[in-house]
Order: structure tokens, then C-alpha cells, then sequence
């Protein structure tokens, strides 16, 4: 636990979080100070959709974003839509594009299935049965939620042992889809092989990687520009979350 007691950032705070029982192991930082979540803000949302999934309000499988996409292209990042604007810059299924797009895409979908605003089904399905009091959606279902780490630390432990979804339904979620497309991962490079699934990063064979040298291929998580982070090692049955103050960077690598 010495890595926790050393983490240095900008008021920033870090848990480990492991075991059966869903314990916080370690922690340094303040824990109820709240942060921008920015793109971790993404594993949230698939788990609303996972939920989604699994009531039958909507299936992996159908038509949803550009023409010949559905809601799985949509999570896995597949869909061809750009970064940041409502354009398609290859078609389904060739391209591993990061798509912030593709996120708000997808929670106006669900809005529209549902019949309720996004950030509502949002709290029924996530973040109020999680017991995130602390947490809100300012913004877009990509990089809106605001929150502390003691709330982003329950979310880890829901990762490690899931209690809204199947264990079934996280294994698919967190198993690459659409496997060996190469796109960009953003601060880290090109990759032949940029491995994701449905709204989870895998890590698999990826190098340099932002969960660091110790975690297995089996790692799964995101990161967000404002210096959050949240990785499950499956393997060892430990989760890391973090929210920090300073921008996403090179330090993240040796955190």
C-alpha cells in the first residue's frame, strides 16, 4: 500500500478496492471531495445500458447511430462516428474510432427507449441502488458525472463483484468486442490491436498502457482527462480508483 501512501497529485485521492467482499483496502486523499469524473463517466453509462439489456428494453444487436450500426458497435466504440462530432468516418465494425459522440448518441437512444431523461434512468438504474449520493450528471452521458472517490470506489467494487447486471453480462461487457480493429489510444498511440468491449477498456496486449506494468491482459477500466481513472484486475480481484486534480498525463503511468 505503499504506491497509495505515495500518490502524488493536485488534490487528488486514490482507493484500492479488492476481495469477495467488495472491502476498500486502501485509501490516501480526501474521498468526499467531489471531482469531474470526465470519460470514466463512460462505464457508468454502459452499465445503464447493460441494465438496459438485461430488463429487455433494448438489445445489443439492433440498429442504433449510423446507418448499419447498433447499440453494440455504439459501446464498443465500432461505430465509425467521430471523436467529438456527428460524422462517420468509416463504416462499422473496421475502425476502433473513440467516440464521445458515439456515448451521447447512445444516451439519447436509451432516453428515447425508456421515456425518461437520460440522467434519470441513470440514477434509477446506477447510481441510486449503488448508493452514489454524492454523484450527478452535469452534461453529456460521455464525461458528465461529477462525484467524490468514496462514491467512484463503490462503483469499483460493483466491477469486481456485480450486483445490478449478471456476472455473465459484465464477463461479455469486459471481454474484447469486435476484436483485433486498430485505432488511437488518446495520450498513449496507434494500436494494432485497440482492444475494447462494451464501454470497457481492455487492456489485453496493449503497451505503454495507463494501468501500469503489473496488471494482467484481463485489466479493464477508463480513464478521463481530468486525471480519473478506475481499473479492475479480474486476476487478482483488485480494483484502483482515482480522482485527481491535474490533467491526465504521463504521471498516470507511474501511479
Amino acid at each position: 500500500m505503499a504506491l497509495v501512501d505515495g500518490w502524488q497529485t493536485q488534490g487528488g485521492a486514490v482507493a484500492v478496492v479488492g476481495g469477495t467482499d467488495r472491502t476498500v483496502l486502501a485509501v490516501g486523499g480526501d474521498v468526499l471531495r467531489s471531482s469531474r469524473w470526465a470519460s470514466v463517466t463512460k462505464l457508468a453509462t454502459a452499465l445503464a445500458v447493460l441494465v438496459a439489456v438485461e430488463e429487455e428494453v433494448l438489445d445489443l444487436d439492433e440498429p442504433a447511430g449510423p446507418p448499419g450500426a447498433t447499440v453494440r458497435h455504439l459501446l464498443a466504440h465500432a461505430s465509425g462516428l467521430a471523436f467529438d462530432e456527428e460524422r462517420t468516418l468509416a463504416p462499422p465494425g473496421r475502425r476502433r474510432i473513440y467516440s464521445n459522440t458515439g456515448f451521447e448518441v447512445l444516451g439519447t437512444f436509451l432516453a428515447k427507449r425508456v421515456a425518461m431523461p437520460f440522467e434519470r434512468y441513470l440514477y434509477e438504474a446506477v447510481t441510486e441502488p449503488l448508493g452514489l449520493e454524492g454523484t450527478r450528471l452535469e452534461g453529456s452521458p460521455a464525461a458528465g458525472l461529477v462525484g467524490p472517490l468514496d462514491d467512484l470506489s463503490r462503483l469499483a467494487a460493483e466491477l469486481l463483484a456485480p450486483t445490478l447486471v449478471a456476472p455473465t453480462t459484465l464477463r461479455l461487457a469486459t471481454t474484447v468486442t469486435f476484436p483485433g480493429l486498430a485505432g488511437v489510444l488518446p495520450g498513449f498511440g496507434f494500436h494494432g490491436a485497440q482492444d475494447w468491449g462494451l464501454g470497457f477498456e481492455v487492456r489485453d496486449g496493449k503497451w505503454p498502457h495507463w494501468t501500469g506494468s503489473r496488471c494482467s491482459p484481463a485489466t479493464f477500466g477508463h480513464f478521463g482527462a481530468s486525471g480519473s481513472f478506475l481499473w479492475v484486475d479480474p486476476g487478482i480481484g483488485l480494483a484502483c480508483a482515482a480522482l485527481s486534480g491535474r490533467p491526465f498525463g504521463a504521471w498516470a503511468r507511474h501511479a
